[in-house]
C-alpha cells in the first residue's frame, strides 16, 4: 500500500494504464532555516540548512510512502520511501506523471 505524503497526486504512467496515488492530506517536510553566508555586490547570500523531517510516520510492514526528493535524501536508510522517477511532461512543460518510482540511497 502506498501513502502519498506530498501535496499532489502522483500519476504513474504504465503503457496503457495509469495508477494515481492521491495525496493523503498529510505532507512530510524537512524543516528549513537560513543563515547569512555572504554578500555579493550588496546582495545577501544565504545558506539553506535542512533539518529534521516532520510529518513522516514510522515504518510499517507493507506500507510505502511517496515523499519529496528532499525528504527521501534526508533519510536514505529508509527503504519505504519513494519519489517519482522518469517524469513525463506535457507540451507546456508541466509534469503530468512519471514512468517509475525511485528510492534514494546513500
Amino acid at each position: 500500500m502506498f501513502i502519498n505524503l506530498t501535496p499532489h497526486a502522483v500519476n504513474v504512467l504504465l503503457n496503457e494504464r495509469t495508477i494515481t496515488i492521491e495525496p493523503s492530506g498529510t505532507v512530510a517536510r524537512c524543516s528549513v532555516s537560513r543563515e547569512q553566508a555572504d554578500a555579493i555586490e550588496s546582495i545577501p547570500v544565504t545558506r539553506t540548512v535542512f533539518g529534521t523531517v516532520e510529518g513522516l510516520p514510522k515504518p510499517q510492514d507493507g506500507v510505502y510512502y511517496m515523499v519529496s526528493s528532499l525528504v527521501a535524501q534526508a533519510l536514505p536508510s529508509r527503504t519505504d520511501l519513494f519519489v517519482p522517477d522518469d517524469v513525463v511532461r506535457d507540451e507546456a512543460g508541466r509534469v503530468i506523471g512519471c514512468r517509475a518510482l525511485a528510492r534514494v540511497s546513500r
